[in-house]
């Protein structure tokens, strides 16, 4: 529908897949989101969890006519928050890519100034995977983005990236998607991006791969504020991240209470939990989600294949 905001987890897990039987529950693959907006197709992050979604983008576009030339064609926007690997190993095996009626765009961080296509390029084709980027037969865009500039959407598909500080004297039309992102430093050394997209007066904001601080995340609360449903990086309880035999302090990732702290803080409707531990298995995230909810009824565990309407 034209005028939906559908969210599909596809990937939930952090720092590496667990194709295990005792953690498919939760799920085991690495972070990828599916948001259908306004009749377009927004893909956040492109960890293990895009390969499934691509598999069934190339089956529709099959399905959607016996003749070639007049299937309907993949359009999508792909964000990266960063480019560690449960965050972009999924892209080579990401079907669509191959077609050449697709139309991708990609956007993230420039890496070390450098161009984003070209570490893609290094990092996940040419020197690591049989095909190089060139190689990709579809029409696709590399976009470096940065927290200065927010990208609009309009109601032909077509995307205008504008400086931030000119939002306020740009009329949007009811029919345009705006998405804007937010950096912090904590992890990777580089910077990650937080991802806030908005549409018929709602709001979805994704941050994963934050750690906090205590008191809450201040800058990011005021991004994050008031959105409808905000996912939130818990990768570890609290028991772990302060362990005094092994703590996950500064390894940039957030516990449950920090997501549910900035959640109260910044006065989110929902908070959905996102980036579980390769460590935790079904039993132990089961067991947490009794726990808090009793305790924090607002809040969701994502499992692969959930689905949330705005």
């Amino acid at each position: 529908m034209e005028n939906s905001f559908k969210v599909k987890f596809r990937g939930t897990r952090g720092s590496y897949p667990t194709p295990y039987g005792d953690f498919l529950h939760y799920g085991g693959n690495t972070s990828c989101v599916e948001v259908n907006v306004g009749g377009n197709l927004i893909i956040l992050d492109a960890g293990g969890g895009i390969i499934s979604l691509g598999e069934e983008l190339a089956r529709e576009h099959i399905l959607s006519s016996n003749n070639p030339e007049e299937r309907t064609p993949v359009k999508a926007y792909i964000f990266l928050t960063h480019l560690h690997q449960d965050h972009i190993q999924g892209l080579p095996f990401f079907k669509p890519l191959y077609n050449k009626y697709t139309d991708i765009e990609i956007f993230g961080l420039p890496l070390n100034k450098e161009d984003l296509k070209t570490t893609l390029s290094q990092v996940l084709f040419d020197k690591v995977f049989p095909l190089g980027l060139e190689d990709v037969s579809c029409q696709m865009s590399v976009n470096n983005l940065t927290e200065r500039e927010a990208v609009i959407i309009n109601k032909n598909k077509k995307t205008v990236i504008e400086n931030i500080k000119n939002l306020s004297k740009i009329k949007l039309d009811k029919d345009d998607v705006l998405i804007t992102v937010d950096k912090t430093f904590a992890h990777p050394k580089n910077g990650c991006l937080s991802v806030k997209i908005q549409y018929g007066g709602k709001t979805l904001v994704y941050a994963t791969d934050k750690e906090s601080y205590e008191g809450g995340d201040k800058k990011f609360i005021e991004f994050a504020y008031n959105a409808d449903v905000l996912i939130h990086d818990a990768q570890y309880t609290t028991e772990e991240y302060t362990s005094l035999i092994e703590s996950k302090q500064g390894f940039g990732h957030s516990t449950y209470e920090m997501a549910l702290e900035n959640a109260r803080l910044s006065h989110a409707k929902k908070l959905v939990f996102f980036h579980y531990d390769p460590n935790y298995n079904d039993l132990f995230l089961n067991n947490l989600e009794k726990t808090y909810e009793k305790t924090s009824p607002q809040c969701i565990f994502s499992k692969e294949n959930m689905e949330i309407v705005i």
